[in-house]
């Protein structure tokens, strides 16, 4: 008789879907939270410019958008055609920026708020006026930090 036997007839058990659902629901949990969803809703066409020089910014929190462009084809039978500022989901004018920067100080701690930037997201084919408009008004409002955005382009 040998030492060893062959056991025959035995098969390998079947792997158990109990905690299946349990994973499942885990991983959509998981999901969910960690997701962020689009903060504004671009009403206005911004097309950035490309540049070769960039600079990613470090803390998004510090950071407002203040888009400059065209009204999208289904705004522009009640706005027109003409260049547009847009602050968070809603367009704007120039007057409404400086409550606009407030409202976001307001949002950030008060030894952090030297350091927040106005990114300006204007469409390339958009004339200067507007945008030195803008700019003045950052500037009388005491908010120097302001930041051009722009897309990487591939160098040649």
């Amino acid at each position: 008789m040998s030492k060893f036997q062959k056991k025959r007839g035995k098969a390998s058990p079947a792997i158990s879907t109990a905690s299946l659902p349990d994973i499942v629901f885990i991983l959509l949990f998981f999901f969910m939270v960690i997701t962020k969803m689009r903060d504004t809703d671009l009403k206005v066409q911004v097309v950035v410019p490309q540049a070769t020089e960039l600079e990613k910014l470090e803390q998004k929190t510090l950071v407002h958008q203040i888009y400059i462009g065209r009204p999208q084809q289904r705004y522009q039978a009640i706005y027109g055609t003409a260049p547009r500022i847009q602050l968070d989901d809603k367009f704007a004018t120039v007057e409404d920026i400086p409550l606009f920067v407030e409202n976001h100080k307001q949002t950030v701690q008060p030894n952090l708020r030297n350091r927040i930037t106005s990114s300006l997201r204007v469409d390339g084919k958009i004339t200067m006026g507007i945008v030195q408009d803008v700019k003045t008004k950052l500037r009388k409002i005491g908010q120097l930090k302001v930041n051009y955005a722009a897309r990487h382009r591939a160098e040649r």
